[in-house]
C-alpha cells in the first residue's frame, strides 16, 4: 500500500522572505508588517546600562582573540611544517 502524504496546513509564518529590494516583485509594504521583532510591535529595545556594555565589550574581544589565537597557531604550524619538513 502507499502511504498517503500529510495534508499540508500553512500556518502564515515565513521561513525566509522573498521580498527582496531590486526584484520585480518586491513590495515595500510586505516586509515591514511581517517581522516579529520588538521593533516591529512599536517597542524600543531598552538601553544598555555600563555593567552589561563592559560584559558585551569583554565576550567579543574574547571572542575575537580566540579567533587570531587559532590563525596565529596555524600559521606557526605552516611555517614548522615548511622549515622542518617541505624546504628539506
Amino acid at each position: 500500500m502507499k502511504k498517503k502524504k500529510p495534508e499540508y496546513i500553512d500556518d502564515g509564518r515565513t521561513i525566509a522572505n522573498m521580498n527582496v529590494e531590486g526584484m520585480p516583485w518586491y513590495s515595500p509594504k510586505a516586509g515591514a508588517a511581517s517581522s516579529d521583532t520588538n521593533e516591529s510591535a512599536g517597542e524600543k529595545p531598552e538601553p544598555l546600562d555600563l555593567k552589561q556594555t563592559l560584559a558585551m565589550t569583554k565576550g567579543v574581544l574574547l571572542a575575537s582573540l580566540l579567533i587570531a589565537g587559532v590563525f596565529v597557531i596555524i600559521f606557526l604550524l605552516f611555517i614548522l611544517f615548511c622549515v622542518f619538513v617541505w624546504f628539506r
